[in-house]
């Protein structure tokens, strides 16, 4: 009996080794999931998320307004205070065309003493000056700000007053010649320019602006008196040794709006 039992113990675990040995038999399924394959079956209980809904974006509408702003030139009025060789007076306006352009012109007296080396004229007159800006600025939503250039063409009407003059001596032996009182008056003269202007005008307040401006100028034409020359003519400013002037204003303006514009807002294309 003993050694019956000890039989059955050696068959048992003889069959318990076989089976822990036997090889699995590798089928398809078995394979894919092996390879770390997910079956296709995996996806029948997943939630389908929906497209996101793309907005279209929109753009705020723009409003241009539209009118005549008037100024004066800050530059002119205040230099009487330091110079007392000088009186004068400018007022600027512009009106808006279109979105760009606008036209624009100056008009003004002037009252200068100009004391040279060999005499000493005063020039009394007025003129006028008309043309166009150009802006380049492109202003956000509502702003109304100005970077321009542009041109103009000016044109003066005044008078000359010869004060003292000195006669030229090529020899001064004698020491120079004393200058000579003359008070002559020459009425009549004109001259006219062209100028290139360029500046910049910002909105401080509702409808208030401050700017300045830079102007490079040549002389068209230019009526001289019959024995000297002008040397300071109102609206064009000093004449340096030829037909070129340059000239500067700081202007403070006010804009009266006659009327406004919608700017249509360009839509962007949608996303596919």
């Amino acid at each position: 009996m003993k050694y019956i039992f000890s039989i059955c113990l050696i068959f048992s675990l003889f069959l318990v080794e076989a089976q822990e040995t036997t090889p699995i038999k590798t089928t398809p399924e078995n394979k894919k999931t092996e390879e770390g394959i997910i079956p296709d079956n995996s996806f029948k209980n997943a939630k389908v998320l929906p497209k996101p809904v793309i907005k279209d974006t929109v753009i705020p509408a723009k409003t241009n307004r539209y009118g005549l702003r008037v100024g004066v030139d800050l530059f002119k009025l205040t230099r009487a205070l330091y110079d007392k060789d000088y009186k004068g007076i400018e007022f600027v306006g512009d009106y808006r065309l279109t979105k760009k352009y606008y036209l624009a012109a100056e008009l003004g007296n002037e009252n200068k003493t100009t004391d040279d080396t060999r005499l000493n004229s005063t020039a009394k007159g007025s003129y006028l000056k008309a043309g166009f800006d150009y802006n380049a600025y492109e202003n956000w939503l509502d702003m109304e700000n100005i970077i321009s250039i542009g041109m103009r063409y000016g044109f003066s009407t005044f008078s000359q007053q010869l004060n003292t003059y000195k006669i030229y001596n090529a020899n001064p032996y004698f020491g120079e010649v004393p200058a000579l009182t003359s008070g002559e008056k020459y009425s009549g003269l004109s001259a006219s320019w062209i100028e290139v202007v360029a500046g910049v005008k910002a909105k401080v307040f509702n409808n208030v602006f401050v700017g300045f401006g830079f102007q490079l100028k040549m002389l068209v034409s230019n009526k001289k008196p019959g024995n000297f020359d002008n040397l300071y003519i109102p609206g064009f400013n000093r004449t340096y040794n030829g037909d070129f002037g340059v000239g500067f204003n700081y202007t403070v303006s006010y804009f009266i709006p006659i009327y406004k514009k919608k700017v249509v807002p360009v839509t962007p294309p949608k996303k596919q």
